[in-house]
């Protein structure tokens, strides 16, 4: 039996059912599939780093060599933030930093009854000489001093000029009261930096009374005023210290990094952020919370549910999963990041966070990190999701970006679990379907905005090197208003 022949309006009807049936199912969830993307790279892309082991990092630059000084005498230097050479460590005779400590610094060690150093900071003042800040602690309280070195080459050895402020002692404190715990600074963790009109700050301070801030005299490197200065935020012993500063000429704000919680393996260290319009404060969050409300309850120790409701944290525990078919299934978390220092370098207008952290089943062992950072349109820094590894973050095709992501949520807790990837795809016209659900979009100078349920997360897509999977990857960071990252890292090998 012959079939009908067809009128010319039945064809070109005909023409847009089919037109308008292939145009519904590009708008369905089958218009992209993600199944068959590259998992590993054409051709194995591993990028070597030598690591180093100094704790509590504080970054100077000088003579095109970048150097981080640590605890215990420690400090190291690097060409590119991504190898690492030890200077010295330890306070030993044989260290370069300072060859003979012990007899250099008797009053030093004779008042804090320690034989080690804890966090210092090294910065070259008006006079060309290179100051280190350093500073002693008991351990088990605050029985503490800070002091000054002075060399003429940065990787010293440095002279001793003496102690300027000690904590800890029974009776009359360096502001003529008497010393209370609860109230005064432990006076360690020096941060010193010149702000933007000139003027030298120190802000310093761990656990006990807080953070404090002092202006000081670049002609000594002394403080201009006796006793401790400004209180910044803290008090009734909340587990915060490690305060860094870094001002944003384009944002024009002094941004205070903090670390929450404690050092250990076990402690749940995690790295906080608020920022101030001068460097004296006050200092705010991303919530509008006043820093100098962030205190702990009249007889309270260590209470970490009042502290994290406070700062924006930009880091803590974390683990990137395993995909079948990606290269480097054994993959381990890094596990309280911390005491970190920040650089600006003015001349690419790129930002550098570094920290130490420790490993997932690897006890008290630590590394230092370095990673870029970036600042959103809400003018808050945000923490790419792997370490630096010399990538370009702009190179890649914004068609790129969509596609199967593994996601990481920090939250805000101080806590040591363990926060792991779970698996996203940002389809093509906004949507996120997965693990998570909401939309996605892309604007100008690679800002993305990524809602997720409720929260609404604004950062930065960058290029990134997947250390574990030996492949680059499109990535994002970005913060919620009220102070909780997320990190993405696309499971495509991408050139």
């Amino acid at each position: 039996m012959k079939g009908r022949k067809r009128s010319g309006k039945q064809i070109a009807l005909l023409c847009v059912l089919v037109f308008l049936m292939g145009i519904l199912q590009g708008c369905g969830t089958t218009e992209e599939n993600f199944d068959n993307i590259p998992l590993t790279a054409e051709e194995e892309t591993d990028i070597g780093f030598k690591n180093v082991t100094v704790h509590d990092p504080s970054i100077v630059k000088d003579n095109g060599s970048y150097y981080i000084f640590g605890s215990h005498l420690a400090a190291a230097k690097s060409q590119d933030l991504m190898n690492w050479s030890l200077i010295g460590s330890g306070v030993t005779k044989g260290n370069p930093i300072i060859p003979d400590a012990m007899n250099e610094m008797p009053e030093a060690f004779e008042w804090a009854k320690t034989d080690t150093f804890w966090a210092p900071d090294v910065i070259r003042l008006k006079d060309g000489k290179y100051y280190m800040y350093y500073c002693n602690c008991e351990g088990s309280s605050p029985l503490s001093c800070m002091g000054l070195a002075v060399s003429d080459s940065i990787e010293g050895p440095y002279s001793d000029k003496g102690i300027f402020l000690k904590s800890g002692m029974a009776g009359k404190s360096e502001d003529g009261n008497p010393y209370d715990a609860t109230k005064q600074p432990n006076v360690v963790d020096p941060c010193v930096f010149y702000d933007a009109d000139g003027r030298l700050w120190m802000i310093y301070g761990s656990y006990s009374g807080g953070i404090f801030a002092l202006e000081m005299d670049e002609n000594t490197g002394l403080p201009l005023q006796p006793g401790y200065g400004k209180k910044l935020l803290g008090g009734n012993h909340l587990r915060i210290e490690a305060a860094y500063v870094q001002y944003n000429p384009d944002t024009e704000y002094y941004y205070m990094f903090l670390s929450f919680g404690g050092l250990t393996s076990d402690g749940g260290y995690n790295i906080r952020v608020c920022r101030s319009r001068t460097p004296d404060g006050p200092y705010y969050d991303s919530a509008g919370h006043d820093m100098i409300d962030c205190a702990g309850p009249g007889g309270s120790f260590f209470d970490d549910r009042t502290a994290e409701q406070y700062g924006v944290k930009l880091i803590g525990n974390y683990k990137w999963t395993w995909q079948e078919g990606e290269d480097g299934k054994n993959r381990r978390g890094l596990v309280s990041p911390g005491h970190n220092s920040t650089y600006f370098d003015e001349e690419t207008g790129d930002y550098f966070i570094i920290f130490h952290t420790r490993f997932e089943n690897m006890g008290e062992n630590h590394e230092v990190r370095v990673h870029r950072m970036f600042f959103n349109e809400e003018g808050w820094p945000v923490i790419s999701p792997y370490r630096y590894a010399g990538e370009d973050p702009e190179a890649y095709e914004e068609k790129a970006v969509p596609g199967r992501y593994k996601l990481l949520k920090h939250g805000r807790q101080i806590t040591t679990q363990m926060e792991e990837s779970v698996n996203i795809t940002l389809y093509s016209d906004g949507r996120v379907e997965g693990a998570c659900t909401g939309s996605w979009e892309l604007s100008e100078d690679h800002h993305i905005k990524i809602t997720l349920g409720e929260d609404t997360y604004e950062g930065i897509v960058c290029r990134q090197y997947d250390e574990f999977g030996k492949k680059y990857v499109i990535g994002f960071t970005a913060l919620s208003e009220d102070g909780e990252a997320v990190w993405g890292s696309g499971l495509a090998a991408i050139e």
